[in-house]
């Protein structure tokens, strides 16, 4: 195995995930050299298995393990762990639910003094009687169900990165008999993704059989784990929602792949990576340099995300906030934030829709929050619609949230982030023609923020424990650089560059932009899609207004940034300074994504909290604390 003094590759390995693909070329050169991966990956799961059982206090030779065995690799790696445990005292059965097993494998693991259930009538296992009837085949099944129910571990190697689809045959039925079908997991959120110690813990070997290995979806039953064992490289089930929720602890056995060569289709924010979004102070700065924010948030119907989003836009590192609404709203944002500015004037990013009623409640198109919006963002439309799709293009950046998001033209440039959860995605796309709903979004988030993506030209930031951001980035004129997988779909092929420009707006004079530089901005063909997730928050955060909140961070550190800043990248370092900053209002060691473990390094010991509950104006009030902790 590769060393572990590499802190880059081990914070790559450890914060990037591979397409199956590309891990199974990873490792050719090393199988091709000999080197006895299955092995390597069997030991790793054994001392997975050793050490959940020894820290409940239980020897391994009083241990009930149950292995539930498939027919290629990954039920390889499984039998050779089971061998080892079977050496070592445990009484180990494999349930093997398929028509053959890795035979080298199971013949370590007879060898050992391992038992077999045979559930397939039509199997060709060596040794192993099989023709029995169907009335058998379900008894059969029914007593592998049974003996894993009773096991003190079940360790699950059904199927490995070789699945795609829905996990069906005798495989599914055992996962749905064990495990959920089709739904996402609903457990409580502990720290360190601790679950709560309830025998038969479940080890997944490589995944948990039947999650969507490269998207993250969950379209089918599947067996969720305590523990998930991964080989060589993260796969993006293990960082994609909802099937990270399915994998609980993630050990990473690090084979040394050659990494370089291969683009991650997704990777994680850390906190290095929120910090260098973080704009420093400079000895000549003004109020004016370190950037404004204009803010078309709140309403007389909802003026709370009035204050909430002023607040946390004005907490979050810009010189000054300008805030835009009604009589009642306005006098509130200056009781909260006196210093805020009212009414129009330059501004390098915008914040748009935070309590701000949708269509649905605004039927007679009267609430002159949705107005003034209508009017701003009609200046973003690119394509058929726009009145000067130049123009679009040299707009500052502007953050749709909430009710303002059925107001998004068309086809936007990718400096419009759209900031929606999953009920508020599924109409956008509902109105695209998309059949969809918020079920559909919660169990295939990526799909479908790539969907949403492709539709608009938007970077579209979906909300959740682990939030992904999809959008678009240059490509690197570069030869050597590596290629990222590509995301289904067409996509849109402009790209514009970011650019500091400003625009003058108030409810009546929304046709008015005053701009810095006009005709500077020039749209490049031939971007890329880049995913990026965002997993510090705690589950706390899920309360009324944390989404008001996080809409003014990001239009703050948006409006901060160079002009050659990506849009993705701060809008995902945005979501997880905004998580960052929940953590330390409910003092929680939670998130809804922990970095995996390197096996053979020494995993923390330390007991983390659970935290409290917090409301959204504790997150503002941590914000400064966030800041300081992240540069510090």
């Amino acid at each position: 195995m590769a060393g572990h003094n590499d802190e880059n590759r081990l914070h790559t390995l450890r914060h990037a995930a591979y397409v199956a693909a590309d891990v199974r070329a990873m490792e050719r050169p090393l199988l091709e050299n000999g080197v006895p991966l299955m092995r390597m990956a069997a030991t790793a799961v054994a001392h997975t298995v050793a050490d959940l059982l020894d820290a409940e206090g239980m020897a391994l030779e009083d241990a009930r393990v149950t292995l539930l065995a498939g027919a290629g690799d990954n039920g390889g790696d499984g039998l050779y762990a089971a061998a080892a445990l079977a050496g070592n005292g445990a009484a180990v059965t494999a349930v093997a639910v398929g028509r053959t097993i890795h035979e080298e494998a199971f013949a370590a693991f007879v060898r050992a003094g391992g038992k077999v259930l045979i559930l397939d009538p039509a199997s060709e296992i060596p040794g192993c009687s099989a023709g029995f009837s169907a009335g058998e085949a379900g008894e059969r099944l029914q007593a592998a169900v049974e003996l894993a129910r009773h096991s003190h571990v079940i360790i699950d190697a059904m199927t490995g990165i070789g699945l795609s689809g829905t996990l069906r045959g005798i495989a599914g039925t055992m996962a749905a008999s064990l495990g959920v079908d089709g739904t996402v997991p609903d457990r409580t959120a502990l720290p360190d993704g601790d679950t709560a110690g309830e025998f038969p813990f479940v080890v997944a070997v490589d995944a948990p059989s039947g999650v969507g290995m490269d998207d993250g979806a969950i379209t089918g039953p599947y067996i969720p784990a305590d523990v998930t064992v991964t080989f060589g490289a993260l796969k993006p089930c293990a960082i994609l929602p909802p099937a990270s929720y399915a994998c609980g602890k993630v050990t990473l056995v690090d084979f040394g792949f050659d990494i370089d060569g291969h683009a991650p289709l997704v990777e994680v924010v850390s906190g290095d990576n929120a910090s260098e979004a973080i704009r420093l102070p400079r000895l000549a700065d003004t109020k004016y340099a370190r950037g404004v924010t204009g803010l078309i948030t709140g309403s007389v119907r909802y003026p709370g995300a009035a204050v909430l989003s002023s607040r946390a836009a004005a907490a979050t590192n810009v010189g000054m906030i300008r805030y835009m609404g009604p009589e009642r709203t306005r006098s509130m944002v200056l009781a909260a934030v006196p210093e805020a500015v009212i009414g129009k004037g330059r501004v390098q990013s915008w914040v748009v829709g935070s309590g701000v009623p949708d269509g649905a409640a605004d039927e007679d198109d009267m609430d002159v929050q949705r107005q003034t919006i209508a009017k701003l963002l009609s200046h973003y439309a690119v394509g058929e619609d726009a009145a000067d799709p130049d123009l679009a293009f040299e707009m500052p950046p502007v953050v749709v949230d909430a009710g303002a998001l059925d107001l998004l033209p068309d086809e936007v440039p990718p400096q419009v982030v759209v900031t929606p959860h999953a009920g508020e995605l599924a109409a956008l796309l509902v109105d695209r023609g998309e059949d969809v709903d918020a079920h559909d979004v919660q169990l295939e988030p990526l799909r479908w923020a790539v969907r949403a993506h492709e539709l608009t030209g938007a970077t579209v930031l979906l909300k959740g424990a682990v939030s992904i951001v999809v959008g678009e980035v240059e490509d690197a004129n570069d030869d050597d650089a590596t290629v990222r997988p590509t995301v289904t779909g067409g996509g849109v092929d402009a790209q514009a560059a970011r650019r500091r420009t400003a625009g003058s707006l108030d409810g009546d004079e929304a046709d008015d932009i005053e701009f810095e530089g006009a005709g500077d901005a020039a749209a490049t063909a031939g971007g890329r899609v880049r995913i990026l997730v965002a997993g510090r928050a705690p589950a706390w955060l899920g309360t009324a207004g944390a989404g008001d909140v996080l809409a003014g961070m990001t239009g703050a550190l948006l409006a901060q940034q160079d002009e050659d800043a990506s849009i993705v990248e701060t809008v995902a370092d945005a979501a997880y300074l905004h998580g960052y900053a929940a953590a330390i209002a409910s003092a929680s060691d939670q998130r809804g994504f922990n970095p995996p473990t390197v096996y053979g390094t020494a995993p923390s010991r330390s007991v983390g909290s659970l935290g409290h509950p917090i409301v959204a104006s504790d997150v503002v009030a941590a914000i400064p604390a966030a800041f300081h902790k992240l540069l510090s």
